[in-house]
């Protein structure tokens, strides 16, 4: 049996034009940090080298703990001293983010090290990491469509849901890219967007 943790994991479920407030658990995920544009080299750079690490631990746990799974999907965390550079503005270039992959609770640092060591030739290996994210509370949705329409979605999300819920945004937007954008439409990109929260 191959496991697909996006069906197993709650966190991974959204709906179209529904705000869900969730509990994320901790999770570890191969991250790689940059800044700016995510249409430049740099973000390139980062997926070409997450998606070979992460493929490369699948093939050790198939092989080695005989626990064959489905390799998680792109995501990044995403943030700017300025959000409406998110939201109204669209200005790409004051972008931070961090392109990241979730891996299984049952590999281990020894699985990933190893992993990372038979990718050694990938573009950003030296500047990947292996690290626990803990958002707890968050509100989430699913976005139908190109990532530049997500504007009016997050604008709802952070000026009317959370205030109006008594909530106040914490940490990093988050986004988990459910499509593979090199071969979907783009007014068929499916995408959840998260936002960790906290009372106000």
């Amino acid at each position: 049996m191959k496991t697909d943790l996006k069906k197993e994991l709650p966190s991974y479920r959204a709906r179209r034009g529904v705000f869900d407030v969730i509990d994320v658990p901790p999770l570890r995920y191969l991250m790689i940090d940059g800044h700016g544009d995510p249409n430049t080299q740099a973000y390139g750079d980062a997926v070409s080298t997450l998606f070979p690490v992460a493929y490369k631990l699948k093939f050790l746990s198939k092989n080695e703990l005989d626990r064959d799974y489905v390799v998680m999907p792109l995501e990044a965390l995403w943030w700017s001293d300025d959000m409406t550079t998110f939201t109204t503005g669209r200005d790409k270039s004051r972008w931070d983010w961090t392109a990241m992959i979730l891996v299984p609770e049952w590999t281990t640092d020894e699985h990933v090290g190893r992993a990372v060591a038979a990718a050694a030739d990938a573009p950003a290996i030296d500047r990947l990491r292996l690290e626990t994210l803990d958002e707890g509370r968050c509100v989430q949705t699913l976005h139908l469509g190109p990532f530049d329409e997500e504007g009016p979605v997050l604008e709802e999300l952070h000026h009317t849901f959370i205030p109006g819920q008594g909530l106040r945004m914490t940490g990093r937007h988050h986004e988990i890219y459910l499509s593979d954008i090199r071969r979907t439409d783009p007014a068929k990109l499916r995408t959840i967007l998260r936002q960790p929260v906290a009372d106000a």
